[in-house]
């Protein structure tokens, strides 16, 4: 069934949970809001993303090389405390990060790590892109906000597709593992090295 965008922010705003893990919950629901915020507060969603305010001061910095040694990764990933960090959770978190960052190479963390003047740019060619195919200039700026989507989910590390799961996204795995684990945990930077390429540094700051 469709879910109203409105319903997604109301939960969203009431439970602090993800907008995916929102508009899953108002499917299972069939958009009843009361019956998804249980459904997020039975998954221990909701308990997850209110640790999301807490200090992470704690953590570890993982390297990942891939087979051949032409590709590797450095991750720095953050907790509460040195106890979670010496879990094999999130020792595992960080190794499926790792090998996410180099399978897709995403350009930054999130969309605010996005400087503008790099979104300005993609939507320029996104807009020429749409005039030199012929399309009139009402359907132009949908067309522009799409593809502008579409760019910031393949190259956002985020909102991309978990390579492990094509089910959920990255922010879906963070999640999860905040409410297994019982910490607070964000992806404070990274960088991925490939053999005749320059360094990508992504992190908390804009790119």
């Amino acid at each position: 069934m469709g879910i109203d965008a409105k319903l997604v922010k109301t939960l969203r705003e009431k439970t602090g949970a993800g907008m995916m893990d929102c508009k899953k919950a108002l499917v299972q629901s069939e958009g009843d809001l009361n019956k998804a915020v249980d459904n997020l507060r039975k998954s221990g969603i909701t308990k997850a993303e209110k640790k999301g305010t807490r200090d992470t001061r704690e953590g570890l910095v993982y390297s990942y090389i891939h087979a051949g040694g032409r590709l590797g990764v450095l991750l720095e990933l953050n907790c509460e405390t040195d106890f979670v960090a010496k879990t094999d959770g999130f020792t595992e978190l960080a190794h499926n990060l790792s090998m996410q960052i180099a399978a897709t190479n995403p350009v930054a963390l999130d969309r605010e790590s996005i400087s503008d003047s790099l979104i300005s740019r993609e939507k320029e060619i996104f807009t020429e892109q749409a005039k030199s195919e012929g399309k009139p200039e009402n359907i132009i700026e949908k067309m522009v906000e799409g593809r502008l989507t579409k760019f910031f989910q393949e190259s956002c590390l985020m909102e991309q597709t978990y390579i492990k799961d094509p089910d959920k996204k990255i922010n879906d795995l963070l999640t999860a593992t905040i409410a297994t684990l019982g910490e607070n945990i964000c992806i404070n930077r990274f960088v991925r090295f490939a053999i005749g390429e320059s360094p990508s540094v992504p992190s908390n700051g804009q790119v």
